[in-house]
């Protein structure tokens, strides 16, 4: 590969050096690591919830605070699942703080992405959308969609079924770029897809080992001391299968729901009751656990890209190591 490598519809699309994203997480998404990537020259992606809730930062004031610390493009997440109508109402509001500030680039996840693409794309703005297989990559582009991010069975968080080259083959056909997520965790994993024909990567378990994000240092070298096999999917978290590290608390509480909360799963108007119920029920036991989501949290995200990660490094030494790969 050379230099040409990194130019893709990734790096233009997001006016970026580096085709790589530094995917937006829950809770782990701190404003000073989502700027680093930035800064790094890939492109680091806001989560408004992690931003708001978790780091304790209003909207409008946490882009601004990470316009200070680098001044180059930064992306957001819109979570655009109908959950309720407030939340749809806050999500909209976010959107057009973001819009409003200069966030040109979107990822979008779960619902239909065509309100988003409609206000992205009246400010030259491009939104790409989370696909775990061709059903939702086709309503993706019906919705106005400038690019697919293949989110693959080794992904942290909600992982999809399909494997990388798999995901990619299945996906192609539509005529969008294609980010590979899931199991990347170097430069040799980073140029291997570019290779394969992605536009792209989206990194988010290898950004949490290092001294820019605050998540705490015992989920960072758990990440550093783990293997694929130490990945596993629990179902009792938000209701939907999450690749976690098996830790003791994954293991007390089991991975599995039982027949009652399948069928309760199933249904169209009671699955979100139960995914909410879920995930209160998470957050209470933990809090009974003396649970904090910046300091000894024991339910870790973690995708399979954990057997390639060796060390606690600083977000600037992985992008290099990433660019360099690709150019080697």
């Amino acid at each position: 590969m050379s230099a040409n490598a990194l130019d893709t519809p990734l790096t233009r699309h997001a006016r970026i050096e580096v085709p790589l994203i530094g995917g937006a997480m829950y809770p782990c998404g701190n404003p000073e690591l989502v700027a680093a990537v930035s800064e790094a020259g890939g492109i680091g992606i806001v989560q408004p919830v992690s931003l708001t809730y978790v780091h304790k930062r209003e909207f409008r004031e946490g882009l601004r605070y990470m316009r200070t610390l680098t001044s180059k493009p930064l992306g957001m997440n819109a979570l655009i699942e109908k959950s309720s109508a407030e939340y749809m109402k806050r999500m909209e509001q976010w959107v057009d703080v973001a819009l409003e500030e200069g966030v040109r680039f979107f990822v979008t996840s779960l619902g239909n992405p065509r309100w988003v693409a409609d206000r992205a794309h009246a400010v030259g703005g491009v939104v790409y959308h989370d696909v775990t297989e061709a059903k939702w990559a086709a309503k993706a582009v019906q919705g106005g969609v400038d690019g697919l991010i293949a989110v693959n069975r080794r992904a942290g968080g909600h992982a999809g079924a399909r494997g990388m080259e798999e995901l990619l083959t299945e996906l192609q056909p539509f005529g969008l770029p294609v980010v590979c997520a899931g199991g990347i965790g170097d430069g040799a994993g980073f140029a291997a897809a570019l290779r394969a024909g992605y536009a792209g990567v989206q990194m988010g378990t290898r950004f949490i080992a290092t001294p820019e994000c605050n998540a705490s240092e015992a989920y960072k070298r758990a990440i550093v001391a783990a293997s694929e096999d130490d990945v596993v999917l629990s179902e009792r978290i938000t209701g939907v299968p999450v690749a976690v590290l098996n830790t003791p608390w994954v293991k007390r509480a089991g991975t599995k729901v039982n027949a009652f909360e399948r069928w309760m799963l199933k249904g169209p108007r009671t699955k979100h009751w139960m995914r909410t119920w879920f995930t209160l029920k998470s957050v209470w036991l933990m809090k009974r656990d003396a649970y904090d989501p910046r300091e000894g949290r024991d339910v870790w995200q973690a995708g399979k890209s954990v057997a390639a990660i060796r060390s606690i490094a600083p977000v600037a030494d992985i992008v290099r190591e990433c660019r360099e790969a690709a150019r080697a």
